[in-house]
């Protein structure tokens, strides 16, 4: 960075545009074959290309099973940690008003 008396590289390396092509991403392709049906074509689809690609984001499987199984563990922790609680405050302080008690509730 310039005035800081020293200068930074970049901490990334911007890809180089041409390496991003429709047609490695099968459903970008058939996003710009169905525009094309219409007589249209959006010169911005190249630029989504990297979101398709499984290098960066994995498959859709991968992705799903990533995003089902964020938090799971703290999740089921906590669970486990409600049902316990539930039943040692249940044993410690019991109901005074039980089931089965005549009928004068």
């Amino acid at each position: 960075m310039v005035g800081h008396g020293h200068e930074h590289d970049f901490p990334y390396k911007i890809p180089d545009y041409r390496i991003y092509k429709v047609s490695d991403a099968p459903l970008l392709l058939k996003t710009q074959q169905a525009l094309a049906a219409q007589g249209l074509k959006d010169p911005w689809l190249r630029n989504e290309v990297w979101r398709y690609d499984p290098k960066h984001f994995g498959t859709e499987r991968s992705r799903v099973i990533s995003l089902v199984g964020r938090g799971f563990k703290l999740g089921f922790g906590a669970f486990v940690l409600t049902i316990v609680g539930t039943a040692v405050y249940d044993k410690l302080y019991p109901s005074e008003h039980g089931h089965g008690h005549g009928g004068d509730h």
